[in-house]
This record gives C-alpha cells, sequence and structure tokens, in this order.
C-alpha cells in the first residue's frame, strides 16, 4: 500500500460556503488524512495523504464541492508524503 501527498489549490466561490467542513468530510469519508485551509486570496489548499486510488477519488470530488460552493479551477501538484492525524479544518 504505497501512501502519497497532493496539494490541491481550489478557486471559485469556496470561502464562507462550508466548503472546507465538507472537504474535511469527505477526506475522512475516503481514509485520506490532511487539511483544509482558507488562503487569504480566498482559494481553498487541500492537503491529503493517503492511497493513490482515494486521492483520485477525492480530486475528483474537488472539481465541484459541495452544493454550496462554485468551483471554478482546480490546481494540484504532488508533494512530499507526511503523515497527518486526521483530517484538520484550518
Amino acid at each position: 500500500m504505497v501512501q502519497k501527498c497532493e496539494k490541491f489549490t481550489v478557486s471559485g466561490l469556496v470561502q464562507g460556503v462550508g466548503f472546507r467542513y465538507h472537504t474535511s468530510h469527505q477526506g475522512v469519508k475516503l481514509s485520506l488524512s490532511g487539511y483544509a485551509m482558507n488562503l487569504n486570496n480566498g482559494d481553498v489548499e487541500v492537503v491529503v495523504c493517503g492511497e493513490e486510488g482515494s486521492i483520485a477519488q477525492m480530486a475528483e470530488w474537488l472539481q465541484h464541492g459541495p452544493k454550496t460552493s462554485r468551483v471554478d479551477k482546480v490546481v494540484s501538484e504532488p508533494i512530499a508524503y507526511k503523515p497527518f492525524n486526521g483530517f484538520k479544518i484550518l
């Protein structure tokens, strides 16, 4: 079981709409660890670590996010693996 991490930057109407809460819930559901954090420019940074298949499912989910949000763009980049304890909302 290969563990990896991916960082996503999600742009659109993603702050003030419960995006981080729903992302955290989705991460736990997919057995991922990491965090979701608001950025000063209105984007949300999401770091997820876990199995490749689960990360791919999260990447797909982030393309539309929860119904309360509007995702315009998602940029992803692989990052070095770091074990996180659970999925945090920062």
